[in-house]
């Protein structure tokens, strides 16, 4: 479990930036981003604040502690790494108890400072970039909100698509009943997905694409396809009746009956080429695992 509840005595007063330096042993940096996210309590569990002594008692403190198993990158240098997550990873913790996810294999080898630069859902396997450091953290981050990453997915959707389609449809949470499903609608933002047929399977009535978002909304491919009439294969949320949708997100949904209604067991949508320039040199990653 990633998160651990850690208790240290309080010897003596002082602030409580002091107290987990000297006490805890934790470095500057990681004591005020602890702070910053409210999770150091005193021992009347009453959230404490830079600048606050302590005198007695105790303090809680909760840690995110990494684990292994053994997910090694693509590709490292001294300031980025490149993984290739398999789908059904999730690349951040949602609750304290999420047990494992490529957060834990990123802080394990690359310490605290390392962090996600961007994030893929959890069931879309395929290339995501992480920084080692603050530095890289912000440079790379202010190119993606910058546009100056190419990234290219590839997906199984429903129905032939013969020839390239420019999606522009812009995009807004749902009125519907599931809260982290998104649409397309006039009132939303700017968004526009590019999807380039590679293979037509005539027999399951599938196609293969390309597909290269020119904006980063959420599910911004699924919905964009789904708004076509090309709904993204082994897709639990969109295109679905809601009540299904909302058995699957509860958890009572049997993987057999997840592959009758969606088409499979995963979601069939993979990153698998991600190119950008990073201090004068241009990177070109393409994803190994096999897709389709």
């Amino acid at each position: 479990m990633p998160y651990v509840l850690k208790q240290y005595e309080v010897i003596k007063a002082e602030k409580i930036e002091d107290f987990l330096v000297n006490s805890a042993n934790l470095s500057e940096t990681f004591a005020h981003k602890l702070l910053k996210k409210c999770r150091i309590v005193d021992h009347k569990k009453r959230r404490l604040q830079k600048g606050q002594v302590v005198k007695s008692g105790y303090v809680e403190i909760l840690i995110f502690e990494a684990i292994t198993k053994g997910l090694i990158p693509l590709f490292q240098t001294e300031h980025f790494a490149l993984f290739d997550k398999p789908s059904g990873l999730l690349v951040h913790p949602t609750t304290r108890s999420t047990k494992y996810t490529l957060l834990d294999e990123i802080r394990y080898q690359f310490g605290d400072e390392a962090n996600l630069v961007h994030r893929i859902d959890a069931e879309t396997s395929g290339l995501v970039l992480v920084s080692k450091n603050a530095y890289a953290q912000y440079v790379l981050q202010e190119m993606f909100a910058k546009k100056e990453f190419v990234k290219k997915y590839q997906a199984v959707v429903e129905n032939e698509i013969k020839e390239d389609i420019l999606i522009d449809k812009k995009i807004s949470p749902s009125n519907g009943l599931i809260d982290l499903k998104m649409q397309t609608s006039p009132k939303g933002k700017e968004s526009r997905t590019l999807i380039h047929p590679i293979n037509y399977n005539k027999e399951k009535n599938q196609t293969l694409v390309e597909a290269i978002p020119y904006t980063g909304r959420q599910h911004q491919i699924r919905v964009h396809l789904d708004s076509i009439e090309h709904r993204i294969v082994g897709d639990p949320i969109y295109g679905l009746d809601e009540s299904f949708v909302d058995d699957f997100l509860n958890h009572k949904i049997e993987n057999n009956e997840r592959i009758k209604i969606t088409g499979a067991s995963r979601l069939m949508l993979h990153a698998y080429y991600l190119e950008f320039t990073f201090l004068n040199r241009t990177y070109k990653f393409c994803s190994k695992q096999e897709f389709y």
